[in-house]
């Protein structure tokens, strides 16, 4: 999938992620104010989280219930090395089969399983955005 995008139309390509998305692991790349964690909250509201979803920027990782499955969001902007994301047991996330939303994974790439798919978002100008699903 590649489709240009503005926030009014956010809904349909969070739809669109999660039906074109073949693997529960996403990994979110794209620079700083583009977008990522915007859409991560639509995903996991249309997933079926009801509570208040946010940036866990300073706990690393976020967990939400669904009526069926567990959202892991994970913000690995703050991570230096993997040492740090043992730590915090990436591992058990990762494989835990439940939903794992990652931004900034490039910070841990050499942890990730190689079944995820990948998104990428930039930029075009203040009101749209470019996005690409990788399976």
């Amino acid at each position: 999938m590649q489709k240009e995008y503005n926030l009014s139309q956010i809904d349909e390509v969070a739809t669109a992620i999660l039906a074109q998305s073949k693997h529960k692991i996403i990994a979110f790349h794209g620079e700083m104010g583009v977008g990522k964690t915007t859409l991560i909250k639509v995903l996991a509201k249309q997933l079926g989280v009801n509570e208040l979803t946010n940036s866990p920027t300073f706990s690393i990782v976020n967990e939400y219930r669904t009526a069926k499955d567990i959202l892991y969001h994970f913000d690995c902007y703050r991570i230096e090395d993997e040492v740090e994301a043992y730590d915090i047991g990436i591992e058990d996330y990762l494989y835990s089969d439940a939903w794992c939303f990652i931004e900034w994974p490039e910070n841990i790439e050499n942890l990730l399983p190689d079944e995820i798919t990948e998104i990428h978002i930039e930029k075009i100008n203040e009101q749209l955005r470019s996005i690409r699903l990788k399976n």
